[in-house]
């Protein structure tokens, strides 16, 4: 099984992002900002130009603008291209072989790619935490915070999300800034998220960010 067909779907608004359990507030001194898979295999999967895809790069770029002007440290997570049967194990049971050797396909989409000073970390699981060194990382960087986009909402985002939880890393998963199979997929994966973290909106985080900096340096 490959990626399923993807059709255009609205990206939630405020009305429906579901209510957090707990009440932690941003702050760009412990925060990290992972950016997903966000790569040409599984992006073009969704209908170009057209919901949500257009939103779900738009927003994500504007979080990693913010998050490198707050020297925050941004992490993007990618899996590797032609993996062999052993290192899939059974997410190629599940999901087939993965990213093939085909030009670009493994590359991370033109409007994100890392720049000097950004992290690229090789994730071989939808976690992106597993087999990889995400966790030392933040550790070794005094991030204690994690902004969570990219895809897919109800897989690697939320199964991310939730190891950040047990490892006592504050989860904020961005609704709009994430994108899945569908808009029910979608809406799943953020009540999940609720449920193990902060969900919230790109520009309510954005703003969040901003009033922290400047309480910071009043």
């Amino acid at each position: 099984m490959g990626l399923p067909a993807i059709g255009s779907y609205p990206m939630p608004d405020r009305s429906a992002i579901p209510r957090s359990h707990v009440s932690w507030q941003i702050d760009p001194a412990r925060a990290a900002l992972l950016v997903h898979d966000m790569q040409n295999h599984f992006v073009r999967a969704f209908p170009a130009g057209r919901a949500p895809v257009v939103e779900l790069v738009d927003n994500i770029t504007a979080l990693r603008e913010l998050a490198d002007t707050l020297d925050m440290p941004v992490v993007f997570s990618a899996e590797p291209a032609g993996q062999p049967p052993a290192q899939r194990g059974l997410v190629g049971d599940m999901w087939g072989p993965g990213i093939g050797d085909e030009p670009d396909a493994a590359a991370i989409v033109a409007p994100l790619t890392p720049r000097p000073g950004e992290h690229l970390l090789a994730n071989v699981r939808h976690n992106a935490f597993l087999r990889s060194h995400l966790g030392r990382l933040l550790r070794s960087q005094n991030r204690d915070q994690l902004i969570i986009c990219g895809v897919h909402a109800h897989l690697g985002v939320l199964l991310t999300a939730a190891d950040a939880f047990m490892n006592d890393i504050q989860p904020f998963v961005v609704a709009d800034a994430v994108a899945d199979f569908s808009a029910e997929e979608h809406t799943l994966a953020l009540r999940w998220a609720a449920r193990t973290g902060v969900v919230c909106t790109t520009d309510g985080l954005l703003r969040a960010l901003l009033l922290h900096r400047e309480r910071r340096n009043a």
